[in-house]
């Protein structure tokens, strides 16, 4: 399989008592797909797995999967520091029927260059749909290296990179090992251009909660060689994507969302309200992109 165009990473939304709003996952779903998005990434970390249990990981996933019926690629965070629960997560999504899983690097424990290797590819080796590589140095503590991402871009179930690091020298590194079995997708919406120019193939992306579109248009222009068009999107809205990360992910963008009308609620502890000054000025941001 290969993925491209604008991936959403979406937000989990939560009621007031901090429980799991499905009705409103079945809206922000229905919104995603109606504004052409790409694919949708369900459980990463704008999704606030890490504060989720076991048990509503699952019944999100299996409710995405069951309102998306295949319309769209579906891709699961099934990430853990610990290999064996990354394994026993993606063999269940697999078999819920994902269409990809999204691993992360074993953050807080680390590891050393072969441990890292076999972090990913014990997973890759044993379940029914591929593997996208999550390399996000400012999450995790640590990052893949370039040789590492050499010897696991020749992987037959490792299928591309979420590359999150910032750092357009390693993503120039890494490109060198592109191919139709291994693409590479930003994880910075504020690099999506820069990423596309060296062989990327989209973007998963915070900014398509709010505007799944626009985000869409971006990468589908330059696909279709509208490199100008593409820019334009891209520097149109750069503020607000910076906005966007003035706190902690998801804090600002879930603002941004209860700010458009759409309710997603708040959060779970450690992640908290926004500082007011951070409010306003994401709204003046979102008021000069034309968002509000």
């Amino acid at each position: 399989m290969k993925l491209q165009g604008s991936i959403v990473a979406l937000v989990t939304p939560f009621h007031e008592d901090g429980s799991v709003n499905f009705e409103k996952l079945g809206e922000l779903l229905e919104f995603q797909i109606r504004n052409s998005t790409d694919g949708i990434l369900v459980l990463g970390t704008t999704g606030e797995s890490s504060t989720m249990t076991h048990e509503e990981d699952d019944a999100v996933m299996e409710y995405t999967l069951k309102t998306v019926n295949h319309r769209v690629p579906v891709i699961a965070g099934s990430g853990s520091n610990d290999t064996a629960t990354m394994l026993m997560k993606s063999k269940k999504y697999a078999d819920m029927g994902a269409d990809a899983v999204l691993a992360i690097t074993p953050y807080y424990n680390k590891a050393n260059e072969e441990g890292m290797i076999r972090h990913f590819t014990t997973t890759a080796d044993a379940i029914s749909c591929p593997v996208i590589l999550y390399n996000v140095p400012g999450r995790t503590g640590c990052s893949l290296s370039v040789s590492a991402v050499e010897r696991l871009s020749k992987h037959p179930n490792i299928i591309g990179i979420k590359e999150a690091s910032g750092n357009i020298s390693y993503a120039m590194s890494i490109s060198r090992y592109l191919s139709d079995d291994f693409v590479m997708f930003s994880g910075n919406d504020d690099m999506i251009v820069p990423i596309l120019s060296i062989g990327g193939s989209g973007v998963i992306s915070v900014f398509a909660n709010t505007n799944p579109k626009e985000c869409h248009d971006l990468v589908a222009k330059w696909m279709e060689g509208d490199h100008a068009g593409s820019l334009a999107i891209q520097q149109k809205y750069l503020d607000y994507i910076h906005a966007l990360f003035c706190e902690v992910n998801p804090i600002p963008v879930k603002e941004a969302m209860n700010l458009m009308g759409m309710q997603v609620g708040g959060y779970r502890l450690p992640l908290y309200e926004m500082a007011d000054k951070n409010r306003e000025h994401l709204r003046d941001e979102m008021k000069k992109a034309g968002i509000l």
